[in-house]
């Protein structure tokens, strides 16, 4: 049986060198598929599957909010949250020049470019989390501890 060739990315390379435990899970990745795909495939529940979407505040400075994958994120409530006047989701090309991954497999780990990473505050509820581990088609699951403990994200209630 031939063994399943897991690709490297910063993300995971970022993930050994804080010695994070974490297992990776890999799917056939669908365009515009998004977490609800990723579920499907993997079985598992989408509210598990978080989100790593890059957002920018008036100033253009981006930011990152990782959510749950069956909620949205208020930008109201966010831009209020950390005092930006607004606060709006970057253009695909400008997500992956602050992240240098593609839109679809953007991870929180190993970014280009540091960023202020926001986490919804439930997400600490759930015994495990899935999140994007850096190539479109994997998801590395790991305690919600993990992810507090290697990016310090700033916690938010900003989900609808």
């Amino acid at each position: 049986m031939a063994k399943e060739k897991i690709p490297s990315s910063p993300a995971i390379l970022a993930l050994k060198a804080q010695s994070a435990v974490f297992t990776l899970h890999s799917y056939q990745y669908e365009e515009k598929g998004g977490t609800k795909v990723s579920a499907l495939k993997l079985g598992v529940d989408e509210h598990c599957v978080i989100k790593t979407i890059i957002m920018e505040d008036e100033s253009a400075h981006p930011l990152v909010i990782l959510m749950h994958g069956d909620k949205g994120v208020s930008t109201k409530s966010l831009a209020r949250s950390i005092g930006a006047k607004s606060i709006v989701p970057c253009r695909p090309e400008i997500a992956e020049k602050h992240t240098g991954y593609k839109v679809g497999g953007t991870s929180p780990f190993g970014t280009r470019k540091t960023l202020p990473i926001y986490m919804e505050k439930t997400i600490l509820d759930l015994p495990a989390i899935l999140l994007n581990a850096g190539s479109r088609g994997l998801l590395a699951q790991m305690a919600p501890a993990e992810v507090v403990r290697i990016l310090h994200p700033v916690m938010v209630k900003v989900s609808i």
